[in-house]
């Protein structure tokens, strides 16, 4: 079936007629390596068509995709200053190319918002505003021209989504003056269309790629409690050879509780020479064995930190290597990785950002690490009988009895007992108001939540307000983007 789809596409889709943007065979059969983590023989083939074909403006696409997944994969600062300078090299090519094809706008717009993405990995915000700003331009054009090539709402659905979802700051700002507004809503809309419509379309060879797209946002930008089980629905029709498929299918089922079945995907993920090297997923099978409290979580995160050249997860890796030291009952041995959490690394990852917050704080209460860590395995009833164990008069500190009642709301909440919930989250929100800890702007949202499901909407209105209304917490932006996209929904 899929190389029926291919001959239709090579020999109907828009674009593959002209020659200076030829989407041929060699073309697709290097996309879809990249896509599966296989660079090196992409750009074996890349080469090849540079030499049979070298007027071939669809090439400089395939090698900025090569870039992209090198620099998602690496994470290294090295290789990103090495590598941006390729980028107004291709622009050039592919806007010296004077040819009528819905690729040539939809290429540069590609280009643009691949290095946008990077970009805010790296700390480059205005350059990242700047390409998301021609991105945006180039794909709403060449949607006016060529309205039935249905790849342009890939990219229009992913800005949509990720500016709808921006908290008002330098960013959101930048664009604004440019005209440029998002819609999570319906940027999520356009994709999950665009995603269950391909695979019965000419366009069939880019599906991993919307997939790909798709699952971020609706598990990063949505936070929507159907990214699971839309996910899965979706990558199952990619083939078990993709490694990016094992990527997509273990991060989300981690993000969503989901532990067990990240940890199978990460055991029998594809291994050997043909795939990219990805340290991150060493780490994230460290994040997944831990927080079903296996201390053999420290073999994937010392293996991590052994193979990763990247900027991302080195703090946040001490961080919770110290916590396993904590668990164990050596707190000098939590001291030590404390110490590195401070002195190692980067603090542009929020996950870095937050590591940081936490050794300011002081070692953490055992229980409720435990109970932390479970709740974030998907191990709710675990985590409920840990925290059975609390006795609330114990913890001395007023950010301890914060989080008891943040971790007692937010297990009856995932079990569906939600008026528990909302009186645990309510206890949170009066004791910690004050507090840099997130508890309490965070319990706000989730209790705007369940009055939403309710139908109890001047109370959700209200708790939303109030998750919004709450500065200099950590996580501040994201509660609050999440927290304006639902007041956006009520009305």
């Amino acid at each position: 079936m899929r190389y029926f789809c291919l001959i239709l596409f090579l020999l109907f889709i828009p674009g593959a007629l002209f020659a200076k943007f030829d989407f041929n065979a060699n073309c697709l059969k290097a996309y879809g390596l990249i896509f599966e983590l296989k660079l090196n023989a992409a750009r074996q083939l890349i080469v090849v068509e540079k030499k049979n074909n070298p007027e071939n403006s669809i090439v400089p696409l395939l090698e900025n995709y090569v870039d992209f997944f090198q620099l998602l994969t690496t994470d290294s600062k090295a290789d990103f200053d090495r590598l941006k300078g390729n980028k107004s090299k291709r622009l050039d090519q592919i806007e010296d190319d004077k040819e009528k094809s819905p690729y040539s706008l939809y290429a540069q717009a590609e280009i643009n918002l691949q290095w946008a993405l990077i970009r805010g990995r790296f700390g480059e915000q205005i350059n990242a505003a700047m390409e998301i700003k021609k991105a945006n331009a180039y794909l709403r054009e060449n949607a006016k021209k060529y309205p039935a090539f249905q790849l342009n709402f890939k990219g229009l659905g992913l800005i949509s989504a990720v500016l709808g979802s921006l908290p008002d700051g330098f960013m959101k700002s930048t664009l604004s003056t440019f005209g440029i507004k998002g819609d999570v809503k319906s940027g999520l809309a356009m994709m999950q269309r665009l995603a269950a419509g391909l695979p019965s379309s000419v366009y069939e060879p880019f599906y991993e790629e919307v997939v790909f797209y798709y699952s971020f946002v609706l598990v990063d930008v949505a936070h929507s409690e159907n990214a699971y089980a839309e996910t899965m629905k979706y990558v199952g029709r990619v083939s078990d050879s993709s490694l990016l498929k094992s990527y997509l299918k273990s991060y989300v089922s981690a993000k969503k509780g989901h532990t067990e079945e990240a940890i199978i995907t990460l055991a029998n993920r594809p291994v050997g020479q043909q795939y990219q090297s990805f340290p991150y997923l060493d780490y994230l099978m460290g994040i997944a064995r831990l927080n079903k409290l296996d201390l053999t979580a420290s073999t994937y995160f010392n293996k991590f930190l052994q193979t990763s050249k990247g900027v991302s997860y080195v703090k946040d890796t001490y961080l919770h290597l110290g916590w396993m030291e904590l668990i164990s009952g050596d707190r000098v041995g939590y001291d030590q990785y404390s110490a590195k959490v401070k002195g190692s690394g980067y603090a542009i990852n929020e996950r870095d950002k937050q590591a940081m917050n936490e050794v300011a704080d002081g070692a953490p209460n055992i229980g409720l690490l435990k109970a932390r860590l479970l709740f974030d395995g998907g191990y709710y009833a675990k985590s409920l009988e840990v925290l059975s164990g609390i006795k609330e008069g114990d913890l001395k500190l007023v950010k301890d009895r914060v989080e008891y009642f943040y971790r007692l709301g937010r297990n009856n909440d995932q079990l569906g007992k939600s008026d528990e919930a909302l009186e645990n989250y309510q206890k949170a929100v009066t004791y910690g108001k004050s507090l840099k800890a997130y508890f309490a702007a965070n319990s706000a949202l989730f209790m705007g939540k369940i009055y939403m499901k309710k139908r109890s909407y001047a109370q959700a209105k209200s708790c939303f307000n109030t998750a919004i209304n709450m500065k200099g917490h950590q996580y501040e932006n994201s509660i609050e983007s999440e927290a304006r996209d639902s007041l956006k929904r009520i009305n």
